[in-house]
């Protein structure tokens, strides 16, 4: 969606889209350059003054190029920066919540968005204790499905930490073969667990070795392992290595059908080869992470100002209405 603003928004649509627009009302129609070609066919929406209005782009890169490059040749000027107040919205925590919406990755992260004007009214009106307001500042859930955490599944060579991540992808990703050192490199892509998207990280074994690419992916997979909001460390059952707790530990014992070492402490056992414990596992990760509840309808906060407001005792700030003005 491109947003025209300034006294030749009319003008412009008048010379370049195919049909007439009324403020408020979603028109569909041609987008033209200036010889007469079509660039697309978008749905434009004019303001309650004329003062702006939307054009939403059905195209990809080319057309929203080509739309740009008429607009700059119309006399417009491309605006690198955009603020809140670019936003439509009655309060600036709808507005917030419009923002954030393209970074919700999962159904959850939109439906608990949505959800947090109505859960705020709620909130407020409910005259919460301080406990209840501390917790709803000590609560990261949205934050975490808005940004999604860093979660490095690490261990020995040949424990199963690629099998193990792709049950947490629920589709293959990393190579799998009981040869140690099969994973060269680290790999990074976004898993959804069970509605908590997660940047998941399948590093490779830890190992002495003489291959010097291995040996360099080892020394990156420590970087990344620094970085990581939850270790996810696999112990293989059959030669366990207990390492030391920590709450940014989740310690998982693999191979979990070949035996359990007795003494041996763990968080979960898992079978990766076929996918048993890994509800478990998408379970702990979530709760270490904060975000065992995904109730939409509980208040969450999800930019520092609504923290600071939070942190101030101003509830009402969070929801006053402040009327965008064109």
């Amino acid at each position: 969606m491109i947003r025209v603003n300034g006294p030749g928004v009319l003008d412009f649509l008048s010379k370049h889209f195919s049909r007439r627009v009324a403020s408020l009302r979603c028109v569909h129609g041609e987008l033209r350059d200036g010889g007469g070609a079509v660039i697309d066919d978008p749905v434009v929406v004019l303001s309650a003054d004329g003062g702006f209005a939307d054009i939403n782009l059905h195209g990809g890169p080319w057309v929203v190029a080509s739309t740009l490059e008429l607009l700059k040749r119309s006399g417009f000027a491309i605006c690198d920066e955009r603020t809140i107040d670019d936003v439509d919205g009655a309060t600036l925590l709808e507005r917030e919540m419009i923002d954030h919406l393209p970074l919700a990755k999962t159904e959850q992260g939109v439906r608990m968005l949505l959800a947090q004007p109505a859960a705020w009214r709620a909130f407020i009106d409910s005259n919460p204790s301080p406990d209840a307001i501390g917790r709803v500042l000590d609560d990261p859930c949205l934050d975490r499905l808005l940004h999604p955490p860093r979660v490095a599944i690490v261990g020995a060579p040949n424990v199963g930490k690629s099998t193990l991540a792709n049950q947490l992808f629920a589709q293959q990703r990393s190579i799998t073969a009981d040869i140690p050192g099969t994973t060269r490199d680290w790999v990074g892509e976004i898993a959804n667990l069970e509605g908590l998207p997660v940047m998941l990280v399948d590093t490779p074994g830890v190992r002495e070795t003489a291959d010097p690419i291995e040996h360099r992916a080892i020394e990156r997979s420590r970087e990344i392992v620094t970085g990581a909001d939850l270790i996810v460390y696999v112990i293989d059952a059959t030669a366990p290595f207990a390492p030391a707790t920590s709450s940014a530990l989740l310690r998982v014992l693999n191979k979990a059908d070949r035996g359990v070492p007795p003494g041996l402490e763990y968080d979960v056992a898992t079978i990766a080869t076929s996918g048993q414990g890994v509800d478990e596992l998408r379970r702990l990760i979530r709760a270490r992470l904060g975000c065992a509840d995904l109730d939409p309808a509980r208040p969450r906060i999800w930019t520092q100002r609504q923290r600071d407001a939070l942190g101030r005792g101003k509830l009402k700030s969070i929801l006053e209405s402040e009327v965008l003005s064109s």
